[in-house]
């Protein structure tokens, strides 16, 4: 019996699509599930697709800080509009999607006078700017009694701390989430499917060239309407790719609430409760400017340096911390002027270019469904204009289903390690220990005994480039 990929992938090249989304990153994935959660409210029939040259999530949308927030940090450049909008998406989310979306406390020590004056204002500035959308207000605390909350904290020039609230999420699992349920309403997707090129024939329709990246199959998809939702892979001199690194350490919270502390420089450093267990601390990020291909990215031994600074700075008793693993990604933010890195804006653009292909760029994993929104409103004007007014994904849930190992479209042992769960970046992993995961997944596939084999050994080296 044919897999739910190998389905999509027939459906797809059954007929022309009207929209083809080319990316299967958290706005790809937003797009085609707000497109079909309106034709199903509207009972429209609509063909909408999606092709990803990866598993969905496994970029740049998977390997971030795993953090719905407002930023706090933004605050400093001025990014009103951008906060109280990332506070708002985030209510919503934590509403239409609480089995992925939970809310978090923060601890944010402070370091001397003027950072209880400064600090203070800007928490009162975020609760202000959440309005009706808080979680709940900050409190203040006094050295004290940051210190009982964190006995190993620094506690030279420790003037005052605060707890403030944001959320947090398995970002990559989302994406996959976002996917199921858009092919749940009657979207069309396949991870492992590479858009090669893409032309308009004669009759207006876009002929896009796919090659299945598993099988080597190629295949000609159309449609009437084209997405470039590829991220940081789209090119150009619209964006500038930051990279941002991660480091997972031995759990260092003696709290269930994360660690937020302000650097010297402004940007902020999260050290969070993480792993399947919240057994570890996940430290990040950092802001770098990423000169090579978003195919290749990996934490500088500069930015690992800094990060272990950040947690020697903190916790002076684990001096000889010693990462259990990393990761790292390019975000795909707007070029504008010659500031740093850290500056640069989080807003986001979507526009058609001349050739009619609708571009997003920029923007926030927290902003991803108003930018979905935003982008469905543009293609529907073209495609189906009575979809134009119809705006469900504010508080049509995401239903709550049990997925065991193979049933979120892994194609590959890689993609339940990374991306459906964060078990690869837990602990090491060698092919005897991944043995008994990659019979499990082959038998729902199909694979051969050698095939299983041969799995867990790439897997094995793919889990060791990511230590």
């Amino acid at each position: 019996m044919p897999g739910l990929r190998d389905q999509q992938i027939h459906l797809l090249t059954q007929a022309d699509l009207d929209v083809l989304v080319v990316g299967g990153g958290i706005n790809g994935a937003g797009v085609i599930r707000d497109l079909a959660l309106r034709a199903q409210h509207a009972r429209q029939p609509l063909r909408i697709g999606l092709v990803e040259q990866g598993h969905f999530g496994s970029g740049t949308s998977g390997r971030n800080s795993q953090l719905i927030h407002g930023g706090l940090r933004y605050l400093k450049y001025l990014q009103f509009q951008l906060v109280r909008e990332s506070l708002r998406e985030r209510t919503i989310l934590l509403k239409i999607a609480p089995q992925f979306v939970e809310p978090l406390a923060f601890l944010l020590p402070m370091y001397g006078v003027k950072s209880r004056v400064v600090y203070g204002i800007g928490l009162r500035l975020y609760d202000e700017l959440a309005g009706t959308h808080r979680i709940a207000r900050h409190k203040m605390l006094s050295a004290g009694q940051a210190a009982q909350l964190e006995p190993e904290l620094e506690r030279a020039s420790l003037s005052a701390a605060a707890i403030f609230w944001d959320a947090r999420v398995h970002s990559g699992r989302f994406v996959v989430e976002n996917v199921l349920d858009a092919i749940a309403n009657g979207a069309l997707a396949s991870n492992y499917v590479k858009a090669e090129s893409w032309v308009r024939d004669g009759d207006g329709l876009w002929r896009v060239e796919c090659r299945d990246a598993l099988g080597q199959d190629r295949f000609q998809l159309r449609a009437r309407k084209l997405v470039d939702a590829r991220g940081a892979w789209i090119g150009g001199e619209t964006l500038r790719l930051v990279r941002g690194s991660h480091i997972v350490i031995p759990r260092l919270n003696a709290g269930d609430h994360a660690i937020a502390h302000f650097e010297p420089s402004g940007r902020i450093v999260f050290l969070i409760p993480w792993g399947s267990r919240n057994q570890l601390t996940l430290v990040g990020t950092t802001d770098v400017d990423h000169a090579d291909s978003p195919d290749r990215v990996h934490i500088a031994p500069a930015e690992r340096d800094y990060l272990i600074g950040v947690v020697r700075k903190l916790f002076p008793s684990h001096a000889d911390v010693t990462p259990v693993s990393t990761f790292s990604s390019v975000r795909p933010l707007l070029r504008e002027g010659s500031g740093s890195a850290m500056s640069t804006t989080r807003e986001h653009r979507i526009w058609n270019s001349p050739d009619g292909i609708l571009h997003i760029a920029g923007g926030k994993y927290t902003t991803y469904r108003l930018m979905s929104e935003q982008a469905a409103d543009l293609v529907s004007r073209e495609v189906a204009p009575p979809l134009v007014a119809i705006h469900p994904t504010s508080d049509t849930p995401f239903p709550c289903v049990e997925r065991d190992i193979g049933d979120a479209m892994e194609q590959r042992l890689w993609d339940y390690l990374f991306v459906s769960t964060s078990l690869g970046y837990e602990r090491s992993w060698d092919a005897g220990s991944l043995a008994p995961l990659a019979e499990e997944l082959g038998r729902k596939l199909g694979w051969s005994d050698a095939r299983i084999r041969q799995e867990a050994e790439d897997t094995a080296l793919s889990a060791c480039s990511s230590s």
